[in-house]
């Protein structure tokens, strides 16, 4: 008996198209018109081809600095990032402790916050009039701040860190956790120290976390936009802001739409490195139980280092998300 109900093949064939429709018709509308648009204003400023603009990258000595400004920091960062983010990786993927779920949901709120409250936050926190400053000035009773780190390129490192330090602590984590011990117990049964078990062992089976949060970062960082504008100042300018100076204030399109190709290219070489660094992750590996890998913390030495971590995590992300919050009337 033939079901009344189903739609007849017509209909669920225009439905289908229209399923298909929608996404095709977002793209086309809020992606490929945009950058038809920039390779239109790169490409065909005046309607004929031209490429001036697209080699003032390499021929221009103020673009090249910005440039080269964009990856030393982004190099920089992502570096520093890494450094302070693999101790708290380890504590989270080899110690069981009070608050360890806390401690997780506390190190992903820096990323969901926008850039420019950020960079907000660590202006009222370390600049001249923060919150760190006037303490000191208030202690030590001293004339001046003795913190100066407005528009330079320290607070944009430091900046940079606390917002892409949650990344790299998840993922370090969430993949250390599922390594084994066994093999790190073996080494040390054979005669390596602690450290020498950790660089000859722990670290190359670290090293598809460590590329995928580098290259996560690096893009993050690379990219960097809000906290070098408020942070920075009119010193230091990435690619990102240079786009911005040059269509905003300077009205160059053509430049500004060059300089957004390069940005475009070199954004998805990043992000090719990073799929196939995050498809190495994905691999199936020899797991073990998570409460089996994880033990209680029991040595003073384990107690500085876990509730040390824990600490610095809670101190900071807590005080510059306080900060951030802005003013309520009463």
């Amino acid at each position: 008996m033939r079901d009344s109900t189903r739609l007849p093949f017509s209909v669920r064939r225009l439905l289908l198209g229209g399923v298909w429709l929608l996404p095709l018709l977002f793209f086309a509308l809020f992606y490929f018109y945009p950058l038809a648009t920039i390779l239109r204003l790169g490409l065909w400023p005046e309607g004929r081809l031209d490429t001036a603009a697209l080699g003032q990258l390499f021929t221009s000595r103020y673009i090249l600095g910005v440039l080269w400004f964009t990856l030393w920091q982004a190099v920089v960062s992502t570096f520093l990032t890494l450094v302070l983010a693999v101790p708290g990786a380890y504590v989270l993927a080899r110690y069981r402790f009070r608050g360890q779920s806390l401690i997780r949901a506390v190190a992903t709120l820096p990323f969901v916050l926008p850039t420019v409250v950020v960079a907000a936050a660590f202006v009222a926190l370390v600049g001249p009039s923060g919150v760190v400053n006037n303490w000191l000035v208030d202690v030590l009773a001293l004339g001046a701040p003795p913190i100066r780190l407005s528009q330079t390129v320290w607070i944009i490192l430091l900046a940079h860190v606390f917002y892409n330090y949650s990344v790299a602590l998840r993922l370090l984590s969430a993949y250390w956790q599922n390594l084994p011990p066994s093999l790190t117990q073996a080494a040390q049964m054979l005669g390596a120290s602690p450290a020498r078990a950790f660089l000859t062992v722990t670290l190359p089976l670290l090293r598809p976390a460590i590329l995928a949060a580098a290259a996560l970062v690096f893009t993050f960082t690379f990219t960097s936009f809000g906290v070098i504008v408020v942070l920075g100042g009119p010193r230091f300018a990435t690619l990102e802001v240079e786009i911005y100076r040059q269509a905003i204030n300077l009205f160059n399109l053509p430049v500004a739409a060059a300089l957004s190709l390069w940005q475009i290219v070199f954004t998805f070489i990043l992000m090719a490195f990073y799929t196939r660094t995050q498809a190495r992750i994905s691999r199936p590996l020899r797991l073990g139980a998570r409460r089996a890998i994880e033990r209680p913390v029991k040595t003073a030495r384990e107690k500085l280092l876990v509730y040390g971590n824990a600490a610095a995590i809670l101190l900071l992300i807590l005080s510059l998300i306080h900060i951030s919050e802005p003013t309520r009337p009463y």
